[in-house]
């Protein structure tokens, strides 16, 4: 059967949506990516994964109707203030666009978040987290990674508002000054195979969100499933999702507190920190990969 995924080529998207390329594929699916709507003239059944924003216009419209099922992300059409009032953070579908979907049974709404009370004039949204892509990372043992004793792999990710930088400058500033190795990564172009290697490698590793995430608590990033995936011992900064799904991760929004969790966790012995990593990687292969995500979206029902 036919799976057709839109085509993210650049930034968080990208990796996403490759996870979740793999994971059709893993379970047996013939998967194709499109970047309009308009191509798919799929004469038998298949599935769509889109976004919102890929419903312009009829003949758009009309692939979605003729599948088995559509998935589609769907963009809350308000969001509080200041994240609102940047398109990034809300749905440019028109309403007819909308009006059409809530119509079509085969149309099944999803989002990463937890609170959909900001979806409200979509039909039903349903959450699906992030993932672990436990297919496309295949880490190795690599020494000179192993030298650290805290590590971070990211991007400054300026939504319109310049949050994290500060966020994560303030929280680095106090790692950098508390004697432990530190391998932060920043913008660094690591390449794939750099990124997976480092994460499983290092000791501990530290996670930081977006300044909305912290705030509203509502959606965890997909660095969390990727360190537990790889390296299974995380620091983080509180979002009530991911303390909802993780609650053995150590959490904070005081970087002092951080620091002191990471040093806390680097005083167990290395049988105690074996079996901590150990439990994390296995919860992730059970639960928490893109295969169990595609899983959870075949039983969504309008």
């Amino acid at each position: 059967m036919k799976v057709y995924i839109k085509n993210h080529p650049a930034h968080a998207g990208k990796w996403i949506y490759e996870g979740y390329r793999r994971a059709w594929t893993a379970l047996g699916y013939d998967v194709e990516y499109f970047t309009s709507l308009n191509e798919i003239n799929e004469k038998g059944d298949y599935y769509i994964m889109a976004t919102d924003y890929d419903i312009k216009n009829d003949s758009s419209y009309s692939s979605i109707v003729n599948s088995t099922k559509s998935f589609i992300f769907a963009q809350p059409n308000t969001f509080p203030k200041p994240w609102g009032t940047h398109p990034n953070f809300v749905s440019n579908t028109t309403s007819l666009a909308i009006d059409l979907v809530n119509k079509t049974d085969n149309a099944l709404l999803w989002t990463f978040s937890d609170n959909t009370s900001y979806h409200e004039k979509w039909k039903t949204v349903h959450t699906v987290p992030l993932a672990f892509d436990s297919i496309g990372y295949i880490p190795k043992k690599d020494r000179k990674y192993s030298q650290y004793d805290v590590c971070f792999v990211g991007g400054w990710a300026n939504n319109g508002f310049d949050e994290k930088r500060k966020i994560m400058i303030e929280i680095f500033s106090k790692f950098m000054d508390s004697g432990l190795k530190c391998g932060f990564f920043i913008n660094k172009g690591l390449t794939h195979e750099q990124e997976c290697d480092l994460i499983h490698n290092s000791k501990t590793t530290l996670n930081i969100h977006d300044a909305y995430q912290r705030a509203l608590g509502c959606d965890t990033n997909e660095r969390t499933f990727k360190s537990l995936g790889l390296n299974g011992v995380l620091v983080s900064d509180t979002v009530a999702q991911l303390n909802n799904l993780f609650p053995n991760v150590p959490t904070s929004l005081d970087a002092n507190v951080l620091v002191k969790s990471a040093k806390e966790i680097l005083s167990l012995t290395k049988e105690e920190i074996r079996g901590i990593k150990e439990s994390s990687k296995q919860n992730i292969l059970d639960n928490h990969c893109y295969v169990n995500r595609v899983e959870q979206l075949l039983k969504l029902e309008d």
